[in-house]
């Protein structure tokens, strides 16, 4: 049914039709609830996941989800408070252990995130948690938006877009009955088979069908329960459990710390994935733990690891596209969900400030701008680190009781402890995508930092994320943030031109204006910086350049973006 309406309805109207409600389509939908734009959202599915699918939550969503006011809910969400995040290698379950990089539980998070400078100053660090549980709280917090309805086991049978909008025709699953709806956008959020990418003749680019030892090639996907899993294995917990032999090479996140896991396994040469039963599942689960440890097979399926692809294009006129029917991932390093967040966060506010008027639709025009070279950066990011660990295979020995085995495991282990801390120790690519040569950032001349995955130099440099600051009280630079625009100035330096705020108002927007001590200019290397909606700093300079504020907010809100060079002069 629809939800708080009628099925007997045969026409809704809306600013927004999202077609897919994982993560992207849910996270659009609270960005624009929020901002109290009307949105309908269609999903096949009956409900948010049941498979556990991504399992890490990457501390710039985090930042996203605290913007938003349920960092802390999600953070309570998946494994237990004191349960530690430890990725680790063994050659099978009870087995040798290899190699561990250790991280900090829930509960250590949030308070080691304080005290923490330079790479990691941040609002929020990472959080380990399944996906399943990430939508749920998704869900529950768009339900409550007045102007939001949500319709799982609804599809888009077909939709047309003319200069006065779209219209959607929409089938309940359940009773077969239709109904439409016409909005001003749609934004195809439908996952790598999406229909709405289909539609515009949108195709992927990049690589896929890449084979490895792991992580290349059909993969069997089992979520199952057990009781006993703890408790028959030597070794101290885990997050992330990685199997490594030359018989049956795996990983398995913890999904709740009791009972529930998320394995994986490459299928090897000859096993047939059509003909595997609940049986073979366990089968394999129990392969790599080197035991028959009982478990229950909750849910089963194959896939394919080895995707690094990216759609060649993100928007036709009204109709957009976000998470992974714009770019699919192979999984290793959590990016594919992360970078689809982050999608609807840029997609969000422009789409906001374009509907209410406060912005032309060419605005819209910066969302592939930006979106697309960070979808083609972290794709090649994820396919690097596949490679370093999917490319490194184990000796045929390395389970031999002897010295040869015994060198075996040394000689992987110092490699896979080297390869944790570069997959799982990334604030570079977590925080350093970048939005250069967009027609909405004020360019101030200078240059960014380099891009490395392992080290991420906090600047503001315009088109990137305003650098983070722990203020007194423990209170987050980020918390003073307004929701829409807001402009930081170092000391008293906007009080000096009455008309400032006069300008910014009179453009439409909501700017918030923060006065920080001038202990925390270096950060910024300015005296003002202008910092949008998704965090991103699109402007900054002096003192004496604070009467150019109206015309760089134009520029900002889509309305003069052919006088950049003029602006940043």
């Amino acid at each position: 049914m629809l939800v708080g309406r009628s099925v007997l309805e045969t026409r809704l109207t809306a600013s927004v039709l999202i077609v897919g409600g994982g993560p992207c389509g849910l996270m659009l939908a609270n960005e624009l609830g929020r901002r109290g734009v009307s949105a309908v959202l269609v999903d096949e599915k009956p409900g948010t996941a049941f498979n556990p699918q991504a399992n890490a939550t990457q501390a710039r969503s985090m930042e996203h989800y605290r913007r938003l006011g349920f960092a802390d809910e999600i953070r309570r969400e998946g494994l237990p408070a004191d349960y530690p995040t430890d990725v680790a290698y063994f050659t099978r379950y009870t087995g040798y252990e290899l190699a561990r990089f250790q991280l900090p539980s829930s509960s250590r998070a949030s308070e080691l995130i304080k005290g923490l400078s330079g790479s990691w100053s941040a609002a929020e660090l990472p959080h380990r948690v399944s996906q399943k549980y990430v939508e749920a709280v998704l869900r529950r917090h768009a339900e409550r938006l007045p102007g939001i309805q949500l319709n799982y086991g609804h599809r888009l049978v077909s939709y047309s877009a003319s200069n006065d909008g779209i219209v959607g025709e929409i089938e309940c699953l359940g009773d077969g009955r239709r109904f439409q709806v016409r909005a001003d956008f749609l934004v195809g959020a439908d996952g790598p088979r999406s229909m709405v990418r289909q539609s515009l003749g949108i195709v992927y680019g990049g690589e896929t069908g890449t084979q490895r030892d792991f992580m290349g090639g059909r993969m069997l996907a089992v979520y199952l329960r057990s009781s006993d899993f703890y408790a028959s294995i030597p070794h101290a917990k885990a997050w992330m459990y990685n199997c490594f032999n030359g018989d049956r090479r795996a990983f398995m996140a913890s999904v709740n710390g009791r009972d529930e896991f998320a394995f994986h396994t490459q299928l090897r040469p000859g096993e047939d994935e059509s003909a595997i039963t609940i049986n073979e599942a366990k089968a394999a689960f129990q392969r790599a733990c080197g035991a028959p440890i009982a478990c229950e097979v909750l849910s089963f399926l194959t896939w394919t690891a080895g995707h690094a692809l990216v759609a060649n294009g993100m928007q036709r006129g009204r109709v957009f596209l976000g998470g992974d029917a714009a770019h699919l991932f192979t999984p290793t390093g959590g990016l594919g969900y992360n970078t689809a967040i982050e999608d609807a966060v840029n997609l969000g506010w422009k789409l906001a400030s374009v509907v209410k008027g406060v912005s032309p639709a060419a605005l819209l025009d910066s969302y592939e701008i930006e979106r697309r070279p960070v979808a083609l950066r972290n794709t090649d990011y994820a396919r690097r680190f596949a490679d370093s660990l999917g490319l490194f295979a184990p000796a045929p020995e390395i389970e031999d009781a002897t010295e040869v085995g015994s060198e075996a495991r040394r000689t992987a282990g110092i490699y896979l402890e080297q390869h944790a801390r570069a997959e799982f120790n990334i604030p570079g690519v977590t925080f350093g995508g970048r939005y250069d040569g967009s027609p909405v950032i004020v360019s101030d001349g200078s240059l960014p930092p380099a891009d490395a995955a392992n080290v991420y130099e906090p600047s503001a440099c315009p088109g990137g994320r305003a650098p983070h600051a722990w203020l007194e009280g423990g209170l987050s630079l980020y918390d003073l943030f307004g929701f829409e625009w807001t402009l930081l100035q170092f000391g008293e330096v906007a009080s000096a031109h009455a008309p400032l705020g006069e300008a910014v108002r009179a453009l439409g927007g909501d700017v918030k204006l923060v006065t920080l001590p001038r202990s925390l200019r270096d950060l910024y290397e300015a005296d003002l910086a202008l910092i949008r909606p998704d965090q991103i700093i699109a402007w900054r300079g002096s003192a004496s350049q604070a009467g150019m504020i109206g015309r760089v907010f134009a520029r900002a809100l889509g309305h003069s973006a052919s006088n950049g060079a003029r602006l940043a002069s």
